[in-house]
């Protein structure tokens, strides 16, 4: 599988990963889309790891989009970045 993906209280979480190439853009909207048939979830919540994703991914997540609001399923997405530090004030201060 490209995706990876967990089911809970009718909510289907599918992580896509950001580095998706054009060969795995229509696998990962194909699992998506077997993902969302099966189960019939009340809610999809796609979340993408890491970098700025592709072009690729993100083709996957607005043909992700287009089928759940064809079946009148939300879907939301979250983003999770590298994680960022705050500024050290004290070597402005020197």
């Amino acid at each position: 599988m490209v995706i990876s993906h967990t089911l809970a209280d009718g909510v289907l979480y599918v992580t896509l990963p950001p580095d998706l190439d054009v060969t795995e853009r229509a696998a990962a909207a194909l699992e998506t889309e077997v993902l969302v048939h099966a189960h019939r979830p009340r809610l999809v919540q796609v979340k993408l790891d890491g970098t700025a994703p592709s072009p690729a991914s993100l083709s996957a997540l607005a043909r992700a989009r287009r089928m759940c609001a064809g079946l009148g399923i939300p879907l939301t997405i979250t983003a999770v970045g590298p994680a960022t530090t705050e500024p050290d004030d004290s070597a402005a201060a020197a």
